[in-house]
């Protein structure tokens, strides 16, 4: 029995679909992408925009009336002016929007000057494997380098990658998530070019409104407010959803997981600061992996 003493890393299995068997030991699967250090909208998470709307309403409603107390004040105040009669309707119709022009600018960029199609670069990064079993990864098109079609020179905007391109339009909130953290010149980029996507009012800001909630939001507030409740003192249990009964501060810590940090001062505003801080501005960590980014990360702990 041979014992080293080491584990190397592991991840949780997933599910993929298997595509076919190119060689003895190289099996193809089919495997989705979850594009790095960007959010868009969504389209369809929480349900219709009708049930979507009654479960942000619901969130509203526990934000107002004390179930949510747990929360600062500040945050309660900002989420509920965001949540607008309109706002699940708003929100998948930008998530469809995104998906739209990313499909747009993915077939006009990997098509070739001849009508040929290129394949697309996929350059993994950070944790590799994300917590739904998605590649994390930038995406870019494709170039042979030969004499039909030439790579383009380092600083040509034909080699920027999608998830850049995303953000520049205006359809995509960067998110930028340690450890898959881009390289230094790489980061300003994607914030120069989210901060000039913000002020010029492009993409979505502009078909949906400057209170269009993010895609993190969004998804927070649905978990707010589908959440079966445990009523404090009752035992008894509020919601609609009919999943697992949980308590508030259970529900708080589901949405809220992830302690964000402010860029411009490199100093952490906690799980619940978020929001006093630009959009493009927020560096996101994990709360399980907070330790282990204040040894890695020059930033300053927080007080809130």
């Amino acid at each position: 029995m041979v014992d080293l003493g080491f584990t190397g890393p592991s991840r949780p299995a997933n599910d993929y679909r298997f595509v076919k068997v190119s060689d003895g030991d190289t099996p193809t699967v089919e495997m989705p992408i979850r594009m790095v250090s960007i959010d868009t909208p969504e389209t369809s998470y929480g349900g219709s925009p009708t049930t979507a709307q009654a479960a942000l309403e619901r969130a509203k409603t526990r934000l107002a009336d004390g179930t949510y107390d747990a929360l600062p004040p500040d945050l309660r105040d900002y989420l509920i002016a965001r949540i607008t009669p309109d706002a699940a309707q708003r929100h998948q119709a930008a998530g469809k929007a995104a998906a739209q022009a990313h499909t747009a600018m993915v077939a006009e960029r990997l098509t070739r000057p001849d009508g040929s199609q290129r394949k697309m670069a996929v350059l993994a990064t950070g944790e590799l494997i994300e917590r739904n079993g998605r590649l994390l990864a930038y995406t870019a098109p494709w170039y042979t380098g030969t004499v039909s079609d030439p790579l383009p020179p380092r600083d040509d905007p034909r080699r920027r990658t999608f998830n850049l391109d995303m953000v520049a339009a205006g359809w995509a909130a960067t998110f930028v998530i340690y450890p898959s953290i881009p390289p230094a010149p790489d980061l300003n980029l994607l914030l120069a070019e989210a901060e000039a996507a913000w002020s010029e009012q492009r993409g979505a800001w502009a078909a949906f409104g400057t209170d269009l909630l993010l895609g993190y939001e969004y998804r927070a507030c649905i978990k707010l407010g589908t959440a079966d409740l445990v009523l404090p003192g009752t035992g008894g249990v509020s919601g609609a959803a009919g999943a697992r009964a949980a308590t508030p501060e259970q529900v708080i810590g589901e949405a809220f997981s992830r302690v964000c940090v402010d860029l411009r001062t490199l100093t952490e505003v906690g799980l619940y600061g978020y929001h006093r801080i630009p959009p493009a501005q927020r560096l996101w960590i994990w709360a399980t992996d907070l330790d282990q980014a204040r040894k890695d990360l020059p930033i300053t702990s927080a007080t809130g």
